[in-house]
This record gives C-alpha cells, structure tokens and sequence, in this order.
C-alpha cells in the first residue's frame, strides 16, 4: 500500500524526561509512597501498536536508577515480536537499537491486589548514543508518547482540550456465568444477572477505584456482557485508564477462575462488544459543544465542525477503531446497536456517531479491542480537520436503521486500503507507526484469507460425497 501522511513529531527528548525524572523533590515524594506502601517490585510498562502492556520488572530498590536511566526494550516488541509470512520480524528486524523506556514518575501507582508491586507508565526514545541526529528523540512509533504530543499541539493550535470518557463491554465466560436468553428477547439490564455476576463487578470496581478511577455505573448489556463506566476525563488520562481497566479484568479473571473476553463479535447470536467513545471539547471549563440556548439535543456550530470531520474521516479511521478480521463481523449485523453505515443521529443507536446528550459526541465504531491511544489520536486529526474546513455533517438520520450515508469499510483489508489513503489519519499516527500497523494488521488480514474455517467446513465440508 502507498501510504500518505502529513505533519511532524515536535521536538522532545531524552534529556528532558530524565532531567525531570532526577528532582529530588519528585524522587523524595515518590521513595515516601514506595515506602508506606510497602512496595518492593516495580513494573515498567508500555503499550504495543495492538494494546498489550509489555514492559520489564525492577526491584524498588533501583527506584533512582530507573528513574534516571529508563530500561531498555527492544523495539520490535512494539509490533508483539510478530514475524510475517516472509519470516521478517517487523519493527527493525533483529539487529535494530533497542529503545528506553522512561517511567513517567507521576504515573506510579500500587497494584491494589498486591501492594508489594507497584507500576509506572512508559514514554519510549530512541537511544542516547545515535549518531544520525535522533539521539534521544521521542520514539515514533510510541503510541502513547505519540498520543501525549499530538494532543498537546491540538491545544496549542487550537486552545481546546479533548476529553473523552469510554464504555468497555466485554464477555465474562466460566463457571456459573453460562449465558442464558429467551427466545426473542434479551436479558439486557436484567439485576438478577447482575447478581450472578456480583463477584466479577463488585472486585472489578473495587479495584479501578483503589486505582483512581471514579467509576459511575454499570450493567448487564447482553448474555455473558458486562459494562462497567467511569467519569469522563482528558482524553490522554482515558486512554490510560483503558489499558488499565484490561490490566485489572484479567486480574479479577484469573482470581475468580473466569474468563475476561474483549474479541469484538464473540457469537452470532451475541451483540458485539464495543468501546464507544463519548466525547467533548473544552475551552478551560467550558464545553464548546453545547449551548444552553439551543434547543434539546442540538449542536454548536463548532460541534457540527468536529462532528463533520469525524464523518469525513470515519472509513479510513476504521482500521484503528476496529483493528481485527472479527471487528467487522460486529458491523455487519444490524439491529444491534452497532454502525453499519457512516451517519449520525439525535440519540440514534444505530449511527456510527450518536448525539446522546447536550455537548457530548459519542463515537461507536471502537470496539473492546481498539488501542485507545491510537484511537484517540485519529480523532484528534479528523476533529481538527472538521474545525480547519468547517466540515458540515449534514442533516443527521431520524430513524433507528441504517441510514443513508456510505458504508462502512466490510473487512480488515478493505479498511487498511481506506486508512492508507487518507493522510489526515495517517499523519496523526507519523509514518513510521502508520507503515508499522499497515505491516502489521496487512499481514494478519493475509493469514486469515488464507485459513479455513470451521464455517467452510460446515458449508462445503459434504459438497461431493
């Protein structure tokens, strides 16, 4: 694919983070909380191009170490380690520099199911010791360092700040939790569901609060779903705060002997499991999306900007908001609160964007399985765009149903070909992330039109005999 990108990683670097990272009030603080909460192992972790938290284990005792030295991971495990269908390892190869990853002091926080461990979040750069002019500089395909900076220029140019607040469904799968429906009608909502799955919920928020999430409300959603929310914050905290919540599902998951599930369309007969992102914009305290004067549900004119972009801009966001061959299994089945088509609507469930409440855009085509960091950071493109152009959304569709806007990309290739095209998208990841994801997510798409599957042997398994 021939990909087109636009922009430039600001300056930053290496130097900074440590000369940061090296205050001896921050580092005093920091020793003090190790030390009343008896913390002895320190993970470091960061974020590959599919969402996995990778990172390394350091004892606490090497605190000043780490903080000023970073660790070192080899880049290529950005992109899982995977090797293609040619056998090259994508990300550099074998021989590529690693890369240091430097803790973000105010990111600490003890693990609220063992207090002996402790965990800091990551920004990665390139080595101190290159002699081609990047030495120290921001690792490119970092994705949230990446998501860290282009939101920081969005402000600068723009003076608004993105905040977002996510719905993670998911399947929950084991003993006692087997999923039970009527015939044509849903369990959705039901309490004594919620009942049953009160071990899960219960553990899960406790945790995410022990965590500094301020978690508002949850509820059953379909056979073996649960969605559990917390408040709405700035778009790169939210971001953090999804890895996190995986981090904490599987944890509560493995104490209970359960399954935590984020596959996007796990059965037919099952609604998908989403990441909805619900967002606003603000200008210091003021949400530039509403107006108390307009009527019910209606949008600024700087909402119907943003608005237009995200439509413009939807079906080569596709590959970044449904990144799997199963996501678009999810977008194909209407009726089921998922987009099938690129619209909007007044608090329609079924538009690739809703309008749910006053000053607040909620963005459906994510599902569980998106990076949010690199989710975040094509909407910030395809918003600014909208704000740029002054993109009109058109009028919005009335009616639950498909409205009549185009289609959605209907496969993973299709939908890397769209993203390749569209160098608003591209440019908010930089090229080196946008070629990296394209190797990456092309390869995948290859290997699964190449597999056969349970449903071609039930289809044409007999043809013949």
């Amino acid at each position: 694919m021939t990909v087109t990108t636009n922009g430039h990683e600001p300056p930053a670097g290496l130097d900074v983070h440590r000369e940061a990272n090296t205050r001896q009030a921050a580092l005093t603080t920091l020793r003090s909380r190790i030390a009343d909460a008896g913390v002895e192992y320190v993970y470091c972790q960061t974020v590959t191009l599919t969402g996995r938290v990778i990172g390394k284990v350091v004892p606490a005792g090497h605190l000043v170490r780490i903080a000023e030295n970073g660790v070192q991971l080899h880049r290529t495990g950005l992109a899982d380690l995977h090797t293609t269908q040619e056998g090259v390892l994508l990300g550099g190869g074998f021989d590529v520099a690693e890369c240091t990853a430097m803790p973000d002091l105010d990111s600490f926080a003890v693990l609220p199911w063992d207090t002996s461990t402790g965990r800091f979040f990551c920004r990665l750069y390139e080595p101190g010791q290159r002699a081609d002019g990047r030495a120290g500089a921001p690792l490119a395909t970092d994705v949230r360092g990446n998501l860290a900076r282009r939101h920081a220029a969005f402000t600068a140019r723009t003076g608004l700040e993105l905040r977002t607040g996510c719905e993670p469904e998911m399947s929950w799968t084991g003993p006692g939790l087997e999923p039970r429906n009527r015939p044509h009608s849903s369990t959705a909502y039901h309490i004594d569901h919620l009942e049953r799955n009160r071990p899960i919920y219960q553990r899960v928020i406790g945790y995410a609060r022990a965590l500094g999430f301020d978690m508002i409300e949850g509820d059953y959603e379909d056979p073996a779903q649960l969605e559990l929310n917390w408040l709405f914050d700035s778009a790169d905290r939210t971001a953090d705060r999804v890895v996190v919540y995986r981090q904490i599902c599987r944890q509560v998951a493995r104490e209970l002997g359960v399954t935590a599930g984020f596959m996007p369309k796990p059965a037919d007969d099952r609604k998908g499991n989403g990441c909805h992102h619900n967002l606003s914009l603000w200008r210091g305290d003021h949400n530039v999306l509403a107006d108390p004067a307009l009527p019910s549900l209606h949008l600024t004119g700087t909402g119907r900007h943003a608005l237009g972009g995200i439509l413009a801009h939807a079906a080569a966001m596709t590959a970044v908001m449904g990144p799997t061959v199963n996501s678009y299994k999810r977008y194909r089945h209407q009726g089921q609160f998922a987009p099938t088509r690129i619209d909007w609507g007044m608090d329609n469930k079924s538009c690739t964007v809703r309008l749910p409440a006053i000053g607040r855009l909620e963005v459906k085509l994510p599902d569980a399985m998106v990076n949010p960091y690199l989710s975040h950071a094509v909407l910030l493109a395809a918003v600014e765009d909208g704000l740029r152009h002054r993109l009109d959304p058109g009028p919005p569709h009335g009616a639950d149903g498909p409205g009549p806007g185009a289609a959605l990309p209907g496969t993973l290739g299709e939908a890397l070909e769209r993203m390749a095209a569209d160098p608003v998208v591209t440019g908010a990841l930089g090229r080196e992330t946008t070629e990296l994801f394209l190797a990456l997510k092309g390869d995948e798409w290859n290997r699964y039109c190449g597999a056969v599957t349970d449903w071609e042997h039930r289809m044409y398994g007999q043809e013949g005999a």
